[in-house]
């Protein structure tokens, strides 16, 4: 079941982030290596869940090959849900699917989301009180409401991403912590 959205302002929002993370080229370098130290400084967090990025979002594929020793895992949309396969070679492990989203084949080992430790999320926006905004279908925040209550959930995104009010509503879930690349 999708989440309706019948906020215009998350409309608008989601409207105008779009057209700013498809206007120019953004570097996710600093973004990366800022959750590359983060990660560094939490070794007990074992299972990671990561995103391959559309166009706009921070690129982190470098994380897989820079902290190997990790079990990283994947999202691939299985019906109105997420589910999250492991994957070692991103190369190898991703494929694109409907709507050119690069996700991990099905015959990958599938990771049950109460043994994710920690969720790294993309999302079109993100505010200081722990707002995320999606997409708009609810992908994210079905899989965050099955997670651990002790999992964490870091809001993966662009200075420019950051924005005062993402409207929260009562089936978003928020943010533990954001990562944007700039002092943290």
């Amino acid at each position: 079941m999708t989440i309706p959205d019948d906020s215009s302002k998350k409309h608008q929002l989601r409207k105008a982030m779009r057209r700013i993370l498809l206007a120019g080229p953004l570097d996710s370098a600093h973004v990366c290596e800022a959750a590359r130290r983060w990660l560094l400084a939490r070794p007990g967090l074992r299972t990671v869940a990561l995103y391959a990025a559309l166009p706009g979002e921070v690129d982190l594929l470098p994380l897989v090959a820079w902290d190997p020793g990790r079990r990283w895992v994947f999202p691939r949309i299985s019906g109105e849900d997420l589910a999250f396969h492991e994957v070692r070679e991103p190369a190898n492990d991703l494929a694109c699917s409907t709507g050119s989203i690069r996700e991990p084949s099905p015959a990958l080992p599938c990771v049950p989301i109460p043994e994710i430790d920690v969720f790294l999320c993309p999302g079109l926006a993100f505010d200081p009180n722990g707002g995320r905004l999606g997409r708009g279908r609810g992908y994210y925040d079905r899989a965050l409401g099955s997670a651990r209550p002790d999992a964490l959930k870091l809001g993966i995104c662009h200075p420019v991403q950051c924005v005062a009010d993402t409207f929260r509503q009562a089936h978003d879930v928020a943010m533990d912590q954001l990562i944007t690349g700039s002092v943290e």
